[in-house]
């Protein structure tokens, strides 16, 4: 199926009509299933990241009902088991599946490829949600997602451990290969100091990258001689959180590159991560490539260095996101205490930081060793031989 047929599938959601027969009067105004997920999706508008994450996943929902001939209220749990095998492999792949673009360009696709299973379930959790939202709303008669077996297997991430994250080992290869590729010339100097300051920044205080985006210079602030980083985060919550010695010489460092000295002045709205003219922000999407082809370039140094086949593979898989893991994990690892550490992540439950705390586990390997096929001989027992 060709560009135009694809654009026709995008468009054919916006009049696309609903053939949901609610045993109740909708408790929203809606006449379309887009209109129905657009109240849904208003819901989150004070949390733009959470937002445009639901919407993406909605919409690839929608998309693929429309190609199906099917609407929410239709789906049950076959064409939910469908659901779940597109996701993991998007066809036809054409039609489906293509490099970044803006939305309204002729060649945006909905995915960059088949989603992982982690991606998978965070997909299915979102969708899940949305259905219970509008079970409750009186637009369709069931949840699907209550059919699914393994439930409580696949779609609670709050049982899951993080693993997308960069071994220490990994991370401090990392760190020195990006000390060293320092550019050529005014602007390559410039580019080194943006970046290493971005995964400084990113790996000392474990922002998102929206965050890291909006951040502004008066951001950081001194109170009773500690400097504290303020920032709005997902839900608009407002936190300070403290920052490290090394954050400070980052900070330090990157605003020399910008022409300035010290920190930061109280007040100062300039923008934190600036474009090449030194004066504009940039956004999350330029940023998120930025880090993004920064990783690409590491696992490719790592791998003409025939480095770790493993390490290369994590590089490569590395999104911005696992900057944030990596911070976490190697706070917990540090032995902050996990009171202070879910402050620093910003996580409204513990339970959401323990996944990042892996002590136990290396705990459990090391007493695992205890166990042999044959014990070792003992001093007292070669004496007796």
């Amino acid at each position: 199926m060709g560009t135009r047929d694809h654009t026709a599938i995008a468009n054919a959601i916006s009049p696309l009509e609903s053939l949901s027969e609610s045993p109740v009067l909708p408790q929203i105004t809606a006449n379309t299933d887009v209109e129905a997920v657009a109240a849904w999706l208003a819901e989150y508008q004070e949390s733009p990241q959470t937002w445009k994450c639901y919407r993406r996943e909605a919409e690839r929902l929608l998309l693929w009902l429309t190609h199906q001939g099917l609407t929410l209220g239709q789906v049950n749990r076959e064409v939910l088991r469908d659901f779940e095998q597109f996701l993991a492999d998007p066809q036809p792949s054409a039609q489906w599946v293509g490099p970044t673009k803006p939305r309204q360009h002729p060649q945006w696709r909905p995915f960059r490829g088949g989603l992982s299973p982690s991606s998978r379930r965070q997909s299915l959790i979102i969708l899940q949600g949305l259905y219970s939202w509008l079970v409750e709303a009186g637009w369709v008669r069931h949840n699907p997602f209550r059919l699914m077996r393994d439930k409580s297997r696949r779609l609670n991430n709050q049982t899951q451990r993080i693993e997308r994250y960069l071994e220490r080992e990994l991370w401090e290869w990392f760190w020195e290969w990006l000390n060293q590729s320092a550019g050529q010339g005014e602007r390559g100097a410039y580019e080194h100091g943006r970046r290493r300051f971005i995964f400084g920044f990113a790996y000392l205080l474990a922002p998102r990258v929206s965050e890291m985006a909006e951040a502004r210079m008066g951001d950081f602030q001194q109170s009773e001689g500690r400097w504290w980083w303020s920032v709005v985060g997902k839900g608009s919550k407002i936190a300070r959180i403290p920052l490290p010695s090394d954050m400070q010489a980052c900070l330090i460092e990157w605003r020399h590159a910008l022409g300035h000295h010290g920190m930061p002045a109280h007040h100062d709205d300039t923008p934190l991560i600036r474009a090449l003219d030194g004066q504009r922000g940039i956004g999350h999407n330029q940023l998120y490539r930025l880090i993004r082809d920064t990783f690409n370039e590491a696992a490719d140094a790592l791998q003409t260095a025939e480095g770790n086949p493993a390490h290369v593979a994590a590089l490569r898989k590395a999104t911005p996101h696992w900057l944030r893991h990596t911070s976490i994990t190697h706070q917990a690892q540090a032995g902050i205490s996990l009171r202070h550490l879910a402050d620093s992540a910003r996580h409204s439950r513990l339970d959401t930081t323990a996944r990042y705390l892996h002590n136990e586990a290396i705990e459990w390997h090391h007493e695992q060793q205890r166990h042999q096929i044959a014990p070792k001989a003992t001093q007292d027992d070669a004496d007796t031989l």
